[in-house]
């Protein structure tokens, strides 16, 4: 799979720029912090980010190991390649959502009165970090404060809002926020070098734009697009889900329930992604409600709804979206958010 494939293994290929510059900038200085907290959206980096930080402090061959002046990871001693095997007894990866409770805990906090058996440091690396109970966190508590020299903990959550202040208030902070677009594109491209692919950049940068903004779902995006041997921009836009766009909005705005189904039917007959559909249309509905309320700088609005019909149809478009995972047929949530919508709207007129 090309998202771990193509997984960055050194600092500088990091694509996500911002927590590249904080972590080169924490490794270059003299002490480490002994507790990180990785937050940000899901698929841009954290995981592979605490696994090259492990490898960084572990190295056999760089500055960490009293050689040269790098701080970069080799990936070439038995450390490095038994971090990115998994394997190395210092470094422990745990996922919070699996093994959140206080036993679990308690049980990684013995393990920290160890000294490191190959390394120089034991690393924890704490993953979905917001998914450990309150008890498990108070366990945790008295560690983060007056954890051994040789350890050190990289949590990382997407819901920052779901970890206890106390927790916060003792880690270093690394945002990683949302991937830009530009540095999803160059993640693709190195994807697009390394395998040879027959892929334009105009297709990548379709891709970049309707992935989330996540490296992780940007690569899983061009993979399925390499393996349908469908490249060219025109199939990649259909795959995404922005084909004739402006022809549902048409069709929403005129109240036309046949040609809405029958639009729906064939996006999603052809293939088309109904989680990134409905992005697409929530931000022109976005972008459109900033218009009408005169805001400066907004981009010209694909769409002609009267506040009332924009506001509605956002409340009925996001519920949607809330019931895509939970759906068993994708294109059920958006056909009754929209009838739904009509049946509304001509209640209203009446």
């Amino acid at each position: 799979m090309y998202y771990l494939k193509y997984r960055p293994h050194t600092i500088e290929e990091l694509d996500n720029t911002k927590p590249r510059e904080t972590i080169h900038s924490i490794l270059k200085s003299k002490g480490l912090p002994h507790a990180f907290l990785f937050i940000g959206h899901k698929g841009t980096g954290k995981t592979s980010t605490a696994r090259i930080f492990a490898k960084s402090v572990n190295c056999l061959s760089n500055a960490y190991a009293g050689k040269g002046k790098s701080i970069e990871p080799c990936n070439m001693c038995v450390n490095c390649k038994s971090i990115d095997k998994s394997s190395f007894s210092d470094v422990t990866e745990m996922d919070a959502a699996s093994n959140r409770g206080i036993n679990e805990i308690k049980e990684l906090i013995r393990e920290t009165s160890l000294m490191p058996m190959a390394g120089k440091y034991r690393v924890y690396i704490i993953d979905e970090a917001h998914m450990i109970t309150n008890d498990g966190f108070n366990a945790l508590l008295k560690t983060l404060e007056e954890p051994p020299e040789t350890v050190i903990f990289i949590l990382a959550t997407t819901n920052l809002e779901k970890v206890p202040k106390t927790i916060v208030s003792r880690c270093v902070l690394v945002q990683f926020g949302s991937a830009k677009i530009e540095e999803i594109v160059h993640m693709l491209k190195r994807i697009k070098v390394a395998e040879k692919l027959d892929i334009s950049d105009e297709s990548l940068a379709v891709i970049a734009s309707h992935c989330d903004l996540s490296f992780r779902d940007g690569a899983k995006i061009l993979e399925e697009i390499v393996l349908s041997g469908k490249t060219d921009v025109t199939s990649v836009i259909t795959r995404v889900g922005i084909r004739s766009i402006v022809d549902l909005h048409d069709a929403i705005g005129k109240k036309n329930v046949t040609k809405t189904l029958q639009w729906i039917k064939e996006f999603n007959g052809s293939g088309g992604n109904m989680s990134v559909l409905l992005e697409e249309l929530l931000s022109d509905l976005q972008n459109h409600l900033l218009l009408l309320n005169k805001i400066t700088g907004t981009q010209e609005s694909k769409v002609f709804y009267s506040l009332k019909e924009t506001i509605s149809l956002m409340k009925l478009l996001h519920d949607a979206y809330s019931q895509l995972k939970i759906s068993p047929f994708p294109s059920i949530p958006l056909e009754v958010a929209l009838l739904e919508y009509y049946d509304t709207m001509k209640m209203v007129r009446n």
